[in-house]
């Protein structure tokens, strides 16, 4: 949903990205955005040109209030990135002094104040904490911010652990703002990415922060690797919202001469697949293809035989469909005629509706009283 976002007399329209969302009452800003801007306005600290860092800025509600600043932004999501530059290009707003960082990449060091989004992800939130601490100056100003409901007492000790001083605000709208200082001579230091080994095979996994399910497979794939089905050489496959890339792994162990596209929005799911495939099976990273994409935006239609995929049923913390109705429609469009996406799902989402409504067709393959593994061709 485009809205309006009016804030110290500044109104900015912003949208959540993808903009072909089912769900568009989902708006693209919170309390938290609102309160950390207002609180930066408030003390005077843009009074005067800053570097600021931004990090977790989920669609551009903190960057495209600060265009004025020099601003790097870092997120582990292509489609954050993106949707900071749709809400940029829709408001009249300039590129120039922003610039866009992946969760892997270096920080900057000459940086005056840091904003920060806490994640979801327990592991993310720790290993960017580590970061900061590592590659900053201790005299950075240093604000994150988020609903109140979601700073525990745990979350602030983490903090505590990894950066230094905290404190908190009073809850306005619902927000807290977290102040930290960086002077924890003993902070810790996470350390990424993980490794496990990878039940019944001789392959480890290695798992950036950001992965789902960083210390042991998690159920749903290792019920949708017991239904996989036969691929022939040569064929084509996607393994679409890869994560750590096991399922492609899986068929590449099977059957070294298919050519897998590695594909998911996380900068670390990317490098974690990437990371799996060099480590495991070094002999078939030739028929290895590794892409940061929204869904199948930029692969050809008519294009591969076969897609696997686990689609996510939230954005940030955000619950909705709109990602797996995309991952469906998308996937029909890549698919040779004949072409099958297999997708495994919770019990309760009710995929085999939109696949049918999508394909026209689709078939149970396996359940049990938790995952569904359905097929759909196209026609």
């Amino acid at each position: 949903m485009i809205s309006p976002f009016i804030l110290n007399d500044k109104n900015l329209f912003l949208d959540r990205f993808p903009t072909g969302q089912v769900n568009r009452s989902l708006q693209a800003w919170d309390a938290a955005d609102e309160y950390i801007i207002s609180y930066l306005e408030q003390q005077l600290l843009t009074s005067s040109k800053q570097n600021i860092l931004i990090f977790n800025d989920s669609f551009g509600a903190i960057s495209c209030n600060l265009t004025e600043q020099q601003l790097y932004c870092v997120s582990d999501s292509f489609l954050s990135h993106q949707g900071i530059e749709l809400n940029l290009e829709q408001n009249g707003l300039s590129e120039e002094n922003i610039t866009l960082l992946s969760s892997l990449d270096d920080l900057p060091s000459d940086i005056n104040i840091v904003l920060y989004k806490i994640p979801k992800s327990k592991g993310l939130l720790c290993q960017q904490l580590s970061k900061i601490k590592q590659q900053l100056s201790k005299d950075v100003i240093f604000i994150a911010c988020d609903r109140a409901k979601e700073i525990h007492s745990s979350t602030l000790k983490l903090f505590e652990n990894y950066l230094g001083t905290t404190t908190t605000s009073l809850a306005v709208k619902k927000a807290r703002l977290v102040f930290s200082q960086l002077d924890n001579d003993k902070a810790l230091s996470a350390v990424f990415p993980t490794s496990w080994p990878l039940e019944n095979t001789d392959f480890t996994l290695h798992n950036h922060a950001n992965v789902y399910a960083r210390e042991k497979l998690d159920i749903g794939a290792r019920y949708f690797m017991e239904n996989l089905p036969n691929v022939a050489a040569n064929t084509e496959v996607i393994d679409l919202g890869c994560g750590n890339g096991v399922i492609g792994l899986q068929v590449l162990s099977k059957q070294p001469a298919a050519q897998v596209h590695f594909i998911d929005e996380s900068y670390m799911a990317i490098a974690s697949a990437k990371l799996n495939m060099t480590e495991n099976l070094p002999s078939a990273i030739e028929q290895c293809h590794f892409l940061v994409n929204d869904c199948l935006t930029s692969v050809e239609g008519g294009s591969v035989d076969l897609v696997l995929c686990n689609p996510p049923f939230h954005q940030q913390t955000a619950t909705t469909d709109h990602i797996a109705w995309q991952m469906f429609k998308d996937s029909h469009r890549v698919l040779k005629k004949g072409g099958e996406l297999r997708i495994i799902g919770n019990r309760q989402l009710g995929y085999h509706i939109k696949l049918q409504r999508i394909f026209g067709n689709e078939k149970l393959i396996a359940s049990n009283e938790k995952f569904v593994t359905i097929s759909a061709i196209k026609r």
